[in-house]
């Protein structure tokens, strides 16, 4: 914890440092004088000025501002990964024809999903790619159902499921039992169990022929596709945009409305968010994503996410316990990724679990973020002394329980070294920042020198004017068939044969 020097002896204040929270005055009491210390840091004895300085120093440098033109590329490299799982969908219509994706910021590294990150390739932003994101693409969905939904648990670890297609029509399970493992039912009959890790060889075989598909005939304007590999259950796609490369980590799930039933206790409590969001915002729906227990069978067993909740409750939580939380992930990601016993979901929940422990007016402090990044790792540090990390949605599941005695004792002293200096781990953790940040400058300045004219500008003039005439007259009948809504014309420059348009909030 941080705290006030008590040091009653006359000196120097200045050997020390100032802070916004204590004077270089002295204070009289008595007839003594008491110099009044800067706040401190108890076991570092850094400054908690200096640790707030290089936090808020980190999120400038982390940040990523996008201009028009990012923003541009950002677009076409979502519209391109749409359209490519819109003709994924197309080769054998298992995918669910009117799907909702979950794109999320970040990618699976980035600790947005609970998924196990032993399995992923080095991927680092800078060297690799520029922007990272995850989407969650429903492989099945179940979205019919009000009532809490009850998994079949009985044959794995809390917070992970089989899923047995008995819970779908006829067509589903003839459409997907190839992707099943057998079990014989209690009546006789057969039951399949839909299998994430099947369920992951066909999604990564379609994207791949589609992929392959799509690069034999290119089209003015679209993607690079820089690499394309399979990290266990997810696909890991690196676009190239213009001078931006984009990570898409794409993972096959099951989507799920309403709230499971093993999460349902949770609700009766109090929680940080009541009376901000709705608690029909947070328990709209749940997934089920491909990941294992330590103990589980690999083929059978699926892992309950709540990253849609998530979502929704991250708009609860302050920007300094927000930055901290960004900062604390930075110090925690080398030093805990061998063996990858801790991942930044880990961090994620303990964020949480303070959002719901410590008052609301503490955790909006401007100035306490050196506070909430101490007190984030003094928890991580906890968790693992203890080998216990309690989801946030499922309490009663120990996110480290599969952790050997000796393995959490190897991170837990890790840890502490970044707890005996944090100063000294976030300037480093800033300088790497700022060396990606001009990595991704220099790569960017040299795609710009050396790319090709814009395909604009090789369009003929007859072509270009059939194409203004297109578009002129799509948008006269638009609006004549809307009056009175907002209509948006999106023009990729790399492809103007292509508008998207924008009425209210629809896209298409």
């Amino acid at each position: 914890m941080a705290a006030p020097a008590l040091n009653r002896r006359a000196g120097s204040v200045s050997s020390i440092g100032s802070s916004p929270t204590a004077t270089q005055n002295s204070t009289i009491n008595n007839n003594r004088v008491i110099p009044c210390y800067p706040e401190l840091d108890f076991r570092s004895g850094t400054r908690i000025e200096e640790l707030n300085r290089l936090v808020q120093e980190f999120s400038k440098h982390d940040q990523r501002e996008y201009d028009d033109q990012r923003a541009l590329e950002i677009h076409t490299a979502k519209d391109f990964i749409f359209s490519m799982l819109g003709m994924v969908q197309k080769l054998d219509q298992k995918l669910p024809v009117a799907n909702e994706y979950l794109l999320l910021s970040g990618g699976v590294r980035e600790g947005v999903v609970d998924m196990d990150l032993d399995e992923l390739s080095p991927c680092s932003r800078g060297t690799d790619f520029d922007m990272d994101f995850t989407l969650l693409v429903p492989a099945l969905k179940l979205h019919d159902r009000n009532q809490p939904v009850t998994l079949d648990m009985r044959h794995s670890a809390l917070g992970h499921s089989w899923l047995s297609l008995r819970l779908f029509d006829e067509g589903t399970i003839n459409r997907w039992k190839d992707c099943c493992t057998l079990a014989d039912h209690i009546n006789g009959a057969t039951n399949y169990f839909f299998s994430p890790t099947l369920v992951a060889d066909w999604f990564y075989e379609s994207v791949a022929v589609v992929l392959a598909e799509v690069q034999r005939k290119p089209q003015r304007g679209m993607p690079r596709v820089e690499r394309v590999e399979r990290n266990g259950t997810i696909i890991s796609i690196i676009l190239g945009v213009g001078s931006s490369r984009m990570l898409y980590d794409i993972v096959p799930v099951v989507s799920f409305k309403g709230w499971p039933a093993v999460a349902q206790s949770w609700l009766m409590e109090n929680h940080f968010w009541d009376g901000k969001i709705t608690e029909e915002e947070v328990i709209s729906g749940f997934y089920l994503v491909p990941a294992c227990s330590s103990t589980g069978r690999p083929e059978n067993e699926w892992r309950l996410s709540f990253a849609r909740s998530e979502v929704q409750l991250k708009k609860c939580i302050s920007s300094s316990l927000m930055q901290a939380y960004q900062a604390c992930k930075a110090l925690i990601v080398k030093l805990l990724a061998k063996p990858k016993a801790v991942s930044p979901y880990h961090l994620r929940s303990l964020m949480l679990w303070a959002c719901d422990r410590l008052p609301a007016t503490y955790l909006t402090q401007e100035d306490y973020s050196a506070h909430f990044l101490l007190g984030l790792i003094d928890d991580l540090q906890h968790c693992l002394v203890n080998k216990n990390c309690p989801n946030y949605f499922i309490p009663q599941c120990n996110m480290l329980e599969h952790l050997t005695d000796e393995m959490a004792m190897h991170h837990a002293c890790k840890l502490a070294s970044v707890r005996a200096d944090p100063a000294e781990h976030l300037r480093s953790a800033i300088e790497h920042t700022k060396a990606a940040n001009r990595l991704t400058v220099e790569l960017q300045r040299r795609g710009s020198s050396s790319s090709l004219p814009s395909p604009q500008s090789e369009l003929g003039a007859g072509d270009q004017q059939q194409s203004d005439d297109r578009l002129a007259k799509k948008l006269q009948q638009l609006v004549t068939e809307n009056p009175g809504k907002s209509i948006s014309v999106f023009i990729n420059p790399d492809d103007v044969a292509r508008p998207h348009f924008r009425i209210d909030d629809k896209f298409f």
